[in-house]
């Protein structure tokens, strides 16, 4: 249809109220087929699109094997062209065409042979492509989700998608593209689950009272509105990013959306059967089912620990070749030029609140979420400060803190939700859209959370802080797991 990344984040608010109908099509459309319009050349987009995009033919995306989800973990081996080996993937009962990722023999530029990871599209057609039966999951039930296996089909050299031996790149570009739309899948089953409670909420009584009387119920409502604004906030603003042209590369802000909306839809619908009390666990009403359905979220199209780690990770990255430029320009210049003007810098920086432009004489907030954008300001400046610190202690071994990064990563992700709720609310006022100054409630209230969390967050990054625990929890964990067990005397348990 030719539509843009922000109408189909649209689309998906409507599909997302049925997780098995939005697993499906996504599997389909924002990987399945993603690929050949990511790197196909116009002879692979010509012979596949047209059916695919009609719906003729169903594609699916064959990238792990069964118990992974890492991408960069072991990738089936096979030839070019050659045998494939099984894999599990959604779709993979139904799928006509297969992208098909696999390690293939490539002679390096120093003439030494390594394996690469290769992308093909893998026609059903081609013979010795079967499925296993549908796996019998927790939840997403009304998806298709087998073993795939290819035995003895041939590929031929002209379905190489992309470069032979970039099919890492085919994977993560597909990946990174189809994440963002999550926030809005999700948003749109907050709004109806929203919907649905509310009127049970209203409707029962307890103590001569409407449960909707009851404040720790009332929180309840407050959270899902809250989670479903920011996540739609985040999806939309990186929806529009997308469609600017040139293909910018927002693989760190879909990677954000995806984090913080599965956590925050899991939450939501526990907090949704909360209300319900008992009768949610019941069949008889759908809560139950959401709740098995969202916890896939939190796992597939890369599991959220990881995509921590890579949030984490690429922002520091990009920090330390920072710090590496100052660290040359110390080197090549004047000495005590240069310390002197790092030394000025550093004594403004600390005899004022950083600006960051937000709350200036330009305006760019509305003055209702100022001091909101005022937090925000706040919290980036000493997250800064922060990570210089970390690259400075750390060096290249910060790789291997996968707690320090974890921290890092809940900043990042809450600094990107403060960015686009500012961003919207303040849109919303000048433009006069309906029920601004609830969009003011919702945008302060979570920037005020997200700034105390990130606070709090940043002194546990401080290396002599009491919250720095990272030592005492490594010690626990290596215990447990040396003993495979939960180590405790029992409190009954007699000392003689």
């Amino acid at each position: 249809m030719g539509l843009s990344n922000t109408m189909y984040a649209r689309l998906g608010e409507i599909i997302g109220l049925d997780a098995s109908i939005a697993v499906t099509l996504a599997a389909h459309q924002a990987i399945g087929l993603k690929g050949i319009i990511l790197a196909g050349n116009k002879e692979q987009k010509a012979r596949y699109l047209p059916k695919l995009a009609s719906g003729e033919h169903i594609a699916a995306f064959c990238l792990t094997e069964p118990s992974r989800s890492a991408p960069w973990q072991e990738v089936p081996r096979g030839s070019l062209p050659g045998h494939l080996p099984g894999v599990w993937i959604t779709n993979g009962g139904m799928a006509n065409i297969f992208t098909v990722f696999a390690k293939t023999e490539v002679v390096d530029s120093d003439s030494s042979v390594k394996d690469k990871i290769t992308a093909f599209i893998v026609e059903r057609d081609f013979g010795g492509v079967t499925n296993g039966k549908p796996e019998d999951k927790l939840g997403i039930r009304g998806s298709n989700t087998c073993a795939v296996h290819f035995e003895n089909t041939r590929v031929p050299i002209e379905n190489v998608l992309g470069e032979v031996g970039g099919g890492f790149k085919v994977a993560m570009s597909t990946l990174n593209s189809g994440r963002f739309s999550m926030g809005s899948m999700v948003a749109g089953l907050l709004k109806k689950l929203i919907e649905m409670t509310a009127a049970y909420a209203c409707m029962r009584k307890q103590f001569n009272k409407s449960l909707s009387e009851f404040g720790l119920i009332q929180e309840k409502f407050a959270l899902m509105a809250q989670k479903a604004y920011v996540m739609e906030s985040m999806a939309y603003l990186t929806a529009g990013m997308l469609d600017q042209p040139g293909f910018p590369d927002c693989s760190i802000e879909a990677a954000m959306v995806k984090v913080f909306s599965s956590e925050g839809a899991w939450q939501c619908v526990s907090e949704a059967l909360q209300v319900l009390g008992g009768s949610g666990y019941m069949r008889d009403y759908p809560y139950e089912r959401l709740l098995r359905d969202s916890r896939i979220l939190l796992i597939f199209e890369g599991t959220n620990e990881i995509l921590r780690m890579y949030i984490a990770l690429t922002g520091l990255q990009h920090a330390g070749r920072i710090l590496t430029a100052r660290v040359n320009e110390l080197k090549r210049g004047n000495v005590s030029t240069v310390v002197e003007t790092i030394g000025q810098k550093l004594r403004d920086s600390l005899g004022r609140t950083v600006d960051l432009g937000l709350t200036g004489k330009l305006g760019v907030v509305h003055p209702s979420v100022e001091d909101s954008a005022r937090k925000l300001e706040e919290n980036a400046y000493y997250f800064g400060r922060t990570v210089e610190t970390l690259l400075l202690r750390f060096g290249k071994t910060i790789v291997e803190e996968q707690m320090v990064l974890k921290r890092v990563a809940n900043i990042l992700i809450n600094l990107y939700g403060m960015t686009a709720v500012l961003s919207r609310a303040s849109r919303s006022i000048r433009m006069g859209i309906r029920n601004h100054d609830h969009e003011v409630l919702l945008a302060n209230i979570f920037c005020a959370e997200a700034y105390y969390q990130n606070l709090f967050t940043l002194s546990q990054l401080d290396k002599y802080s009491p919250e720095n625990l990272d030592e005492q929890i490594k010690k626990v964990s290596q215990q447990v797991l040396e003993k495979q067990a939960y180590i405790c005397a029992h409190p009954l348990e007699r000392t003689d």
